[in-house]
């Protein structure tokens, strides 16, 4: 029978904070040639901002649960959370490209303990036996970033200047501070031990779940990336933030499917979403030139691949029981690697002279060779 009890009001303010961060993830992809312009910088230099931000999520972690482990949990989170408005707000007053690049890093470092330790706290507001749900509903906080933060930010700039998105993130996150403040409890976790939490990452059973969050992200982040690309030869521009809106939605429809099967069968959901991503993926190839059949596997992408996330979060603190933070905290680095590997596997096949189809082709395979890994793990 499905679980129907709602969750702790805890678990949606640690979504609603995720949201606001995540925000700023997707935010500067759309307003990245009037960020250049205003800092006098190349396109492609002004990405390396998204770079930045992505490299202090994939490192800042794991260093920040160590660092965390003996704080309360609330403290940790309302720390991350300032940090990271403080260092959106600094980059933003200071107007200058090399300062702007030090803060996102640093946002990101901060974005990712938040993270990881928002993960931990969620599992620890529920019975075991909704752990997934739990997860499922705090990173969709990230989905909704995705189909609304972003866009809405983007709008906002456009509105302002580039800096108005971010402004708004800054006040969301600075409410989301106060949140947490008001709404979760001051506990700490039991008997923080570094050493225990260092025992659990040899465990080969966890590795292995980290190199499935590595394959299966990037096997759908590959497509997501390029989907603007592929859309442009088949729709009008002005549909084209609809149907990527369309991602999200079916993002957030999967982490509640997701969520509510993966407490009892991991498994079904993990092979589930894998086989769908292999399925939509290679479907999107075939069908690359007719937007009938484009627009709605961009939706059952999204579901597919968002089934996956709270099962991955389950076996990592079932694997990890003993020592979640710092286990937790790799999770995240793991999903950010997955996303930052997305550009070099799609720039070698376009350096090649391969078309904008063969894309969804690289997402097929890389889901192919996550499978394997995923029959591998039989202690559910």
């Amino acid at each position: 029978m499905i679980e129907t009890q709602r969750l702790p009001i805890g678990v949606y303010l640690l979504s609603f904070s995720l949201f606001a961060m995540g925000s700023a993830e997707f935010l500067m992809a759309g307003v990245l040639p009037s960020a250049a312009a205003d800092l006098g910088v190349s396109l492609s230099s002004a990405g390396a901002l998204i770079t930045a931000f992505a490299l202090g999520v994939v490192l800042g972690g794991p260093p920040f649960a160590v660092l965390s482990l003996k704080w309360p949990r609330r403290t940790a989170l309302m720390i991350t959370q300032a940090v990271f408005a403080a260092a959106i707000a600094t980059g933003l007053l200071a107007d200058d490209y090399w300062t702007l690049m030090v803060t996102r890093f640093v946002a990101g470092l901060a974005y990712a303990g938040f993270f990881a330790v928002a993960a931990v706290t969620a599992i620890s507001l529920v019975t075991p036996d909704r752990n997934a749900r739990a997860s499922g509903v705090v990173v969709a906080g990230l989905s909704v970033a995705m189909v609304a933060g972003g866009p809405a930010g983007t709008l906002l700039s456009n509105l302002t200047d580039w800096t108005g998105g971010f402004w708004g993130v800054v006040a969301l996150t600075v409410l989301g501070v106060v949140a947490c403040a008001v709404g979760l409890p001051a506990t700490a976790s039991a008997a923080p031990s570094l050493s225990g939490e260092v025992r659990a990452l040899r465990s080969w059973r966890l590795w292995g779940v980290y190199a499935v969050t590595i394959l299966s992200t990037a096997a759908y982040m590959v497509s997501f990336n390029y989907l603007s690309a592929m859309l442009a030869d088949v729709l009008p521009a002005v549909w084209i933030p609809a149907v990527l809106a369309l991602f999200g939605i079916g993002a957030f429809a999967g982490l509640s499917v997701g969520g509510r099967i993966s407490d009892r069968r991991p498994r079904h959901a993990l092979l589930g979403g894998v086989l769908g991503i292999v399925v939509f993926s290679a479907l999107l190839a075939l069908f690359a030139d007719s937007a009938w059949v484009v627009v709605p596997l961009v939706f059952l992408l999204g579901v597919a691949a968002f089934v996956i996330n709270p099962a991955l979060y389950g076996r990592v603190f079932t694997i990890a029981a003993s020592a979640p933070t710092l286990a937790g905290a790799t999770t995240v680095s793991a999903f950010q690697l997955g996303i930052s590997l997305t550009p070099a596997f799609a720039a070698g096949a376009l350096d090649l002279g391969a078309s904008l189809s063969v894309i969804p082709w690289i997402g097929a395979a890389l889901a192919l060779v996550t499978i394997p890994l995923v029959l591998m793990d039989r202690n559910h």
